[in-house]
């Protein structure tokens, strides 16, 4: 019944056994230095057995100031490679594949602003508290470079693909925005300017992978916030960065937050389909969609109906891992997900990633 769900599928070179995606989730589980433990191998190593097509790392920071979290792995330097080596191999083992994403946080790192560190910002925001100093064009530049030498270690380190991230209010969907890019150079001013990042990071990251390495962009090819980017100017984007060489686009949020529905087979994010399917009509590349699904008849209908190639889960694989190998083998029944977000609580103190109701169930039994 779900035969379109379970065939393989493809992003560039890349041959993905079945249309479910991994979304990149932060799990807390690097040291301070931003590489990789045997805590992170063993949570990877459970993924990779779970029967899930493409499997995202959490976020890995392309440079020292560009850190979002604590315990955030990172890609920064060539000490990384053999930990992250260490991932892939977890996930390798267990059938799966496997994408590294790599981040920038800008002005929105957490873990840095606690620090008392100057955040490189796209412009000056006088409301905003937190230090932070509108970079050069030098140092943009050497940003762009930064994105390119942690993808060359992604691949060097065995990853199947490299993912960027851009969304979520990080550095790229900074500049890409209105509501953080008051710029007038080169980099900002006019909806070209604002994309502007966004390509020349997917030109320099493609000329280092090579053409045939397969290379994709989560995008929050909206925002959620008035004055932000328009759904036009997303899809215009979206359209010349699968130009400059992007295989694939994963679609989400950029500032702001979308709104959820939830119905009887499982809870959609909403306008999030719809846009992916506005991407999808403008652009010939495969279209992912990370969308709070929860079961196979959403994700067959997002398939079947054009909306997206391949549906991208989150929390659903933080309570079972091994969620996609459950329902091939016919337990059809909706991810055991509440979307309580207890998850989100206990990474955010740093915590390895864990289902906090799963926690509950376990301190309640005494196991």
């Amino acid at each position: 019944m779900y035969e379109i769900l379970f065939g393989p599928c493809r992003v560039g070179s890349l041959e993905i056994r079945n249309r479910f995606v991994r979304s990149a989730t932060w799990d807390a589980t690097a040291d301070e230095s931003g590489a990789v433990t045997d805590t992170s191998v063993a949570f990877y190593k459970r993924l990779g057995e779970g029967g899930i097509g493409l499997i995202v790392s959490g976020h890995a920071f392309v440079s020292a100031l560009g850190q979002a979290t604590p315990r955030q792995y990172g890609a920064h330097n060539d000490d990384m490679i053999p930990g992250l080596r260490r991932l892939v191999q977890a996930v390798h083992e267990g059938g799966g594949k496997i994408a590294l994403q790599i981040a920038h946080a800008g002005i929105n790192s957490g873990h840095l602003m606690s620090s008392g560190v100057t955040l490189p910002a796209v412009s000056r925001i006088p409301e905003m508290k937190r230090l932070h100093q509108e970079m050069t064009g030098e140092e943009i530049d050497g940003i762009v470079d930064d994105f390119a030498a942690a993808a060359v270690r992604g691949r060097e380190a065995g990853f199947d693909a490299i993912q960027l991230h851009g969304a979520h209010g990080y550095l790229m969907s900074q500049f890409i925005s209105p509501l953080y890019n008051h710029r007038t150079d080169r980099w900002g001013g006019s909806a070209e300017n604002r994309r502007r990042f966004y390509t020349e990071v997917v030109h320099r990251v493609r000329q280092a992978i090579g053409p045939d390495f397969p290379f994709f962009i989560k995008f929050g090819v909206m925002d959620d916030s008035e004055g932000g980017l328009t759904l036009e100017d997303g899809i215009e984007a979206a359209r010349q960065m699968v130009a400059a060489g992007i295989d694939a686009i994963e679609v989400s949020g950029g500032v702001g937050q979308g709104v959820y529905r939830t119905g009887e087979n499982g809870t959609v994010r909403t306008p999030f389909q719809e846009r992916a399917a506005a991407v999808k009509r403008a652009v010939e590349a495969p279209v992912i969609l990370v969308a709070g699904i929860r079961s196979l008849e959403t994700a067959q209908d997002i398939v079947m109906s054009g909306g997206a190639d391949m549906v991208s889960m989150c929390r659903p694989f933080i309570r079972e891992p091994h969620l996609v190998v459950r329902w091939q083998r016919g337990e059809t029944a909706p991810a055991t997900c509440i979307t309580c977000n207890k998850c989100m609580a206990i990474v955010q103190r740093a915590e390895p990633l864990d289902c906090g109701e799963e926690r509950r169930l376990r301190e309640e039994i005494g196991a």
